[in-house]
């Protein structure tokens, strides 16, 4: 049996998952099931002690792109795999969100926004994109698809990893020193890395003071990453010139942080790639039939390194 575990429940999902995999029973969240029956879990956002839950689970899918919710739990056996999204429908997401903010740093859309604001009619210095040096932190799946779009557009990219990768027409660079340069000729920068124990604070105040003066930041992969309060007074000295940020250590951010009020921030709730059902079910469906056959799959969490 294959349970979904969608608090508050949609019914959607089960809909899906019943249509992909018409020979195998499906339920969903909050209907009463035999916990012993169930071999494979969907969920998001899972609450302590689901897994705890189901003695006879074979696999957990995660029904998003992101894995910290399902990592350091005691009740997720580590013989069950976690196996997450890969794309699903969310790259051409992402590349789109990429893409507005470099293009609003690049046109100086915000500074539009202020002169409007102000009644002042006066063209802002713009640039080419080929003048644009746009680094990409995270070259998974979907930070090679965004390399990509960006390439295609005319705008210089560079990407970062924790280890060597080969993207091409991209410059990539690895390892702490790697990132160091990086952030050196750095325009724009867009960051999609997961949440990790090398990840968090990685962009502390040290390293963003090594972006050049004026440049912008976009953050849509997890909310740990960056140091706020670095950010912030790198914003008001003039430092940076704006941040793009979807994701934040606590979500919702609270209603009374600095950050909301910000004239240089541009905030989203954490929108910038959304799980789209109908991908997302197809592919755990073809995935979970693969697992049945004895095959290996893509997106197979390895626990360790936390992606």
């Amino acid at each position: 049996m294959l349970y979904i575990h969608t608090p508050p429940g949609d019914a959607n999902w089960a809909n899906l998952f019943r249509q992909a995999l018409p020979h195998m029973p499906v339920a969903a969240y909050p209907e009463t099931v035999d916990d012993a029956a169930v071999e494979w879990l969907a969920t998001w956002r899972p609450p302590q002690g689901l897994f705890a839950r189901f003695p006879n689970l074979r696999a957990v899918f995660a029904l998003g792109a992101g894995v910290d919710r399902f990592l350091q739990r005691d009740d997720l056996p580590a013989h069950v795999p976690v196996i997450r999204l890969t794309d699903a429908g969310m790259a051409q997401q992402m590349i789109e969100y990429a893409l507005f903010g470099v293009l609003r740093f690049q046109r100086n859309m915000d500074g539009y926004v202020r002169q409007q604001q102000a009644g002042v009619w006066q063209p802002l210095p713009q640039r080419a994109a080929a003048e644009v040096r746009v680094s990409v932190l995270g070259l998974g799946e979907l930070g090679v698809r965004i390399c990509q779009a960006l390439l295609a557009l005319g705008y210089p990219v560079s990407g970062w990893s924790r280890n060597a990768k080969t993207v091409n027409g991209v410059d990539c660079l690895h390892g702490p020193a790697g990132l160091e340069q990086l952030l050196a000729r750095t325009d724009v920068l867009v960051c999609l890395l997961p949440a990790t124990p090398e990840t968090r604070g990685l962009l502390d105040e040290q390293r963003l003071t090594l972006l050049p003066t004026g440049a912008a930041i976009i953050n849509a992969g997890r909310g740990d990453l960056i140091d706020l309060n670095a950010l912030r007074a790198l914003l008001d000295s003039g430092h940076l010139q704006g941040a793009q940020l979807d994701v934040f250590p606590e979500e919702p951010l609270p209603v009374d942080h600095p950050l909301w009020r910000h004239p240089q921030v541009f905030i989203t709730p954490h929108v910038a790639a959304n799980t789209l059902p109908g991908p997302s079910v197809q592919q755990i469906a073809d995935k979970l039939r693969a697992l049945q056959r004895g095959e290996t799959v893509a997106g197979v969490v390895d626990r360790q390194r936390a992606y």
